[in-house]
């Protein structure tokens, strides 16, 4: 037993240490082709203690990007919106556990071992950035394009190309759960789809991240602080 702990805690070291992309050439790779750099927008990670979510700011080319949700009812252009928040996680364990006294043994089950994997995307109010669990993240146009898509890439597509709402699945009125791609499991879970969303956006991460604490601690060390706002 204590041998198997310590190779658990030897590979949550190393996958913090061991950034990913490995080489800044790589990063410099994945820009290629991109919009050149213009002015910043501000990107939130939000955490829990086992998850993460991205906040984009409700600016007008996003609430046009994520419109679909409005035939949904849930519509991102309704006064007060501040942000569209989007995560990626497990479906039994994500749907049926929306607080730690909803748990229960199945879903656990399903997210220790594999599941299909549904997109929760959420409408959000003013954001306290000063929130221990908020990290602001300041990306240029080119990186925040990239982004962008990676989240919208994440959601499976019916034979019409539309978006696919789990129906009935919601925690309250302002949230829809989508059908995704992948398969979730405990190995390659919500926390490590947010890191390659970020590494789509340029920044490195540690190279295994599967807790939101070790995803934050990865970011900032493998990243310049200018990356991180106020």
């Amino acid at each position: 037993m204590f041998g198997v702990v310590f190779l658990v805690a030897v590979a949550l070291g190393l996958g913090v240490l061991i950034p990913r992309p490995l080489l800044q050439t790589e990063l410099v790779a994945a820009a290629a082709g991109s919009p050149s750099p213009g002015s910043t927008r501000t990107i939130l990670l939000l955490s829990s203690e086992i998850h993460t979510d991205l906040a984009l700011p409700a600016d007008p080319d996003v609430v046009e990007r994520f419109g679909f949700m409005a035939a949904d009812g849930l519509d991102p252009a309704q006064p007060g919106v501040a942000y569209v928040i989007a995560g990626w996680g497990g479906r039994s364990f994500y749907i049926e556990t929306p607080r730690w006294a909803d748990l229960k043994p199945g879903p656990v089950f399903s997210a220790l071992t594999y599941d299909r994997s549904v997109m929760h995307v959420a409408l959000g109010g003013a954001i306290d950035l000063d929130h221990p669990t908020v990290t602001p993240i300041e990306l240029d146009e080119a990186s925040f394009e990239r982004l962008v898509q990676n989240v919208l890439a994440s959601f499976s597509l019916d034979s019409s190309g539309a978006r696919i709402v789990v129906q009935g699945a919601q925690y309250g009125e302002y949230d829809l759960f989508y059908e995704a791609e992948g398969l979730f499991n405990a190995l390659a879970g919500c926390n490590v789809w947010t890191a390659a969303s970020l590494r789509q956006a340029g920044l490195k991460t540690g190279w295994w991240t599967p807790l939101p604490g070790l995803l934050g601690l990865s970011l900032k060390l493998h990243n310049p602080d200018g990356v991180f706002g106020s």
